[in-house]
């Protein structure tokens, strides 16, 4: 068991207290349902007590040494039970209109453009927040997002174009940060889709993972602000990654006998295979990894057609009608395997529905094994080698190609002070954030 005891005096924006029974809806009917890493984070929470309004006891089937690094505000939501119950949860219209506790309370949300945040005056922690509002501008264009920051028509920019670093560095009064990876590490992969015929033979696959060139990807992708990544967890994760591994290094001869022996003969006009890949819009670099996947292929005989569409096309593309050969996205890994890694793996978490979950429809008892014997371990070594064992086998079933770790930037006007204090930085409360008069 574990037992939290929360915080008396919190309130939800409704004016509503904010207790117990808010932490076990979540954990139960939220979290362990339609949280594509909650599925394997909270599976081994069976219950949860609530013996008065501000303790809450959860109760395990087994160990989960990884469980605190998921309570988090940014990993795990809760939600207002009084508000979700006896609903349909992911067609709530709070999800659109959201109460939570915070220091900033939902004003209002034009789509497409903004979305006004006002100060919570009832927030637990005061004389928090300082400032009065905060909008939050909608430029899907990064060249326009990065311009509102250069004129100060914005003062903070969570991502920018890596191409615009060195510009961006050189105005005085813009600030770049970098956040510690150990919160926030992730991956950006090239993913197949398992049930289409030609990605099922593992020698196709692998192919795939020879005809790309990693360091071109890191150097000129992202401008050297990235690693290059071999591994399903990435080496800024010191305490679970392994170089042991098959890595598949740049190779267009190994990968052109790959296909061959697959069977895919080039044919009259040298095409062996023709995909079409759905790129992640989600940053301009996936689309930018997309067209350099599709010269990269195609140096093997593969024809890549790269298809775009709107983040809720591209979810149910991928991961409901599951219409698609290849995607391409980046996605968080950590802070532990259990929370960030384990999802794409797990056979059991493959789920129609489920964004970023087992799209691939990965199926190894031995890899689902080893994953579920490392979410009880609470020795680290035995941990340690348990995911080494696990990077080693997925490596050569290969159902998604790591490419490169990512990493996170963030850009702000120097007089915007304390917003990026915490690992997850511009998606932290904002609750200690103060401006500087100009």
């Amino acid at each position: 068991t574990i037992t939290f005891k929360l915080r008396s005096g919190v309130k939800w924006h409704d004016g509503t207290p904010f207790t117990s029974d808010d932490v076990a809806f979540s954990a139960l009917e939220v979290w362990k349902k339609y949280h594509s890493r909650g599925r394997s984070t909270f599976a081994n929470v069976t219950a949860i007590e609530t013996p008065d309004p501000l303790t809450a006891v959860f109760r395990l089937s087994e160990p989960a040494p990884y469980l605190l690094s998921a309570l988090d505000s940014i990993e795990s939501q809760i939600v207002p039970r009084h508000l979700y119950a006896d609903t349909d949860i992911l067609s709530n219209p709070h999800n659109t209109r959201p109460v939570g506790t915070g220091p900033f309370r939902y004003r209002d949300w034009q789509r497409g453009e903004y979305i006004v945040l006002e100060r919570n005056p009832d927030y637990w922690d005061q004389p928090k927040p300082y400032l009065d509002r905060l909008i939050l501008r909608i430029v899907p264009d990064p060249s326009s997002a990065t311009a509102a920051l250069e004129t100060e028509e914005i003062q903070i920019l969570p991502t920018s174009s890596f191409s615009d670093v060195a510009r961006l560095q050189k105005i005085p009064y813009i600030e770049i940060g970098r956040l510690s990876p150990g919160a926030l590490s992730g991956l950006s992969a090239f993913e197949f889709n398992l049930d289409r015929e030609p990605f099922k033979d593992p020698r196709v696959r692998q192919a795939f993972a020879h005809a790309i060139d990693r360091d071109f990807i890191r150097d000129h992708i992202y401008y050297g602000f990235a690693q290059t990544a071999y591994s399903a967890i990435p080496p800024d994760m010191t305490a679970f990654y392994t170089e042991n591994i098959e890595k598949y290094p740049f190779d267009l001869k190994k990968a052109e006998a790959l296909l061959d022996a697959a069977g895919y003969k080039p044919d009259a006009n040298g095409v062996r295979l023709s995909i079409t890949h759905d790129p992640a819009p989600t940053g301009e670099v996936f689309m930018r990894t997309a067209e350099y996947l599709r010269d990269a292929l195609g140096k093997i005989g593969v024809k890549v057609d790269i298809r775009s569409q709107d983040f809720a096309g591209f979810i149910r593309r991928a991961y409901t009608d599951r219409d698609f050969d290849t995607i391409g996205y980046g996605a968080g890994a950590g802070p532990d395997p259990v929370i960030g890694t384990q999802r794409f793996y797990w056979s059991k978490n493959f789920q129609k529905g489920v964004a970023f979950s087992n799209g691939s429809h990965y199926d190894n008892p031995e890899v689902d094994k080893l994953l579920l014997a490392a979410q009880v371990e609470i020795d680290p070594q035995k941990r340690r080698d348990i995911y080494a064992k696990f990077q080693q086998i997925v490596a050569v079933d290969i159902p998604k190609i790591p490419l490169v770790t990512l990493t996170v930037l963030t850009f702000s006007n120097k007089r915007v002070r304390q917003f990026a204090t915490t690992p997850f930085g511009p998606f932290d409360n904002f609750a200690s954030v103060y401006v500087l008069p100009s």
